[in-house]
């Protein structure tokens, strides 16, 4: 209303939901994409894998409305409790969480992929040598597949710094610093989508809302190049 705007808290909570997506769905993922492919059946992975691909046809209101009815609770009944916290559980962590089953279907997709292009020699040297099948996944599986890990890390990131709706739901969307994963967040997604509608009744809103845009955009691309190139150093060294 005073025609000043600042951005830092949206910023943060976009990066914080992000982040929290992250920690979650990597390791799970990467678990996951490593069981379907050494471990799993051949009926199992072809049951397996059409779900997991569904999974990316949901659409993300849905998702939203899952982590309302489920996520939120679950964070102010039993989580927030152990750790001693009063929280309505509209929150960061319900962010990512939401966030982080948004993303696994590309990432697991993905990831399968790349860990079925892994040459069967290069495991049978492994397992001839001495290794066991979990020591030759850690260190020729996983460290041959790590520049398609990355980059599916990267088109996950990609999405979800963008996703809106779902996050809207259930992030809060109180604009302040989170300083905790109970605290509630603003991201940059859901502060445009939200106050879009209203942008002609306040001088320089709509300068403001496109400048969140702009910066939304910046993030990504920055994110992207920094990634690019830890992709183009692993390729180099490894094709090295």
């Amino acid at each position: 209303m005073k025609g000043s705007f600042g951005f830092l808290p949206f910023i943060m909570g976009t990066i914080s939901v992000t982040l929290i997506a992250l920690i979650i769905a990597i390791p799970l993922c990467i678990l996951t994409a490593v069981y379907l492919t050494e471990y799993a059946t051949a009926s199992l992975k072809n049951m397996m894998l059409p779900l997991v691909n569904t999974l990316a046809a949901i659409p993300p209101v849905l998702y939203g409305v899952w982590g309302v009815l489920f996520v939120v609770p679950a964070i102010q009944q039993y989580i927030a409790p152990i750790f001693g916290i009063n929280t309505s559980g509209y929150s960061v962590l319900a962010g990512g969480i939401v966030l982080a089953v948004m993303i696994f279907p590309i990432m697991i997709s993905i990831m399968v992929e790349v860990l079925q292009t892994i040459p069967y020699e290069l495991k049978s040297a492994s397992l001839s040598l001495g290794a066991t099948k979990w020591e030759t996944i850690q260190h020729v599986v996983l460290i041959k597949a790590k520049p398609g890990i990355i980059a599916a890390t990267v088109l996950a990131i990609s999405r979800a710094f963008g996703e809106t709706i779902a996050v809207l739901m259930v992030c809060g969307n109180v604009p302040k610093i989170p300083t905790s994963i109970f605290d509630a967040g603003y991201p940059i997604p859901a502060l445009i989508a939200n106050n879009f509608g209203e942008m002609m009744s306040i001088p320089l809103y709509d300068s403001a809302l496109m400048f969140a845009a702009l910066l939304l955009f910046v993030i990504i691309l920055i994110f992207n190049l920094i990634s690019r190139i830890i992709l183009n150093k692993l390729e180099g060294k490894y094709n090295g």
